[in-house]
């Protein structure tokens, strides 16, 4: 089985939200949001999962835009769960680290 790293680019409206702006507090208004995951399923099918609220995240279901693939499309198909885990963790810091607002689990 492959595992997929997804970014979910996120309505810039949530970087007004306490609990977003905690998790992200070198984050710039203004800057790009994302919502960054990982999952057995393909980008495009978890995405539409997450828009529908199956197994979905708050963040990503209700500001949720579209997929960018830009960020992610380099690293997948990922061999393993733990492998998928690692990359979403790395590659949300990362962003952050950018100054963009990530939320990641």
């Amino acid at each position: 089985m492959a595992y997929y790293l997804y970014v979910i680019e996120l309505d810039p409206k949530v970087g007004r939200l306490a609990k977003f702006r905690k998790q992200n507090p070198n984050f710039i208004f203004g800057k790009r949001c994302f919502y960054v995951g990982q999952s057995a399923k393909a980008p495009m099918l978890r995405f539409k999962q997450h828009k529908e609220g199956y197994k979905s995240n708050t963040f990503a279901r209700e500001f949720g835009l579209k997929l960018a693939p830009e960020f992610y499309e380099k690293y997948n198909p990922i061999p393993t769960r733990k492998d998928a885990e690692e990359l979403e963790e790395y590659l949300a810091c990362k962003l952050r680290e950018e100054r963009y607002g990530v939320w990641f689990n």
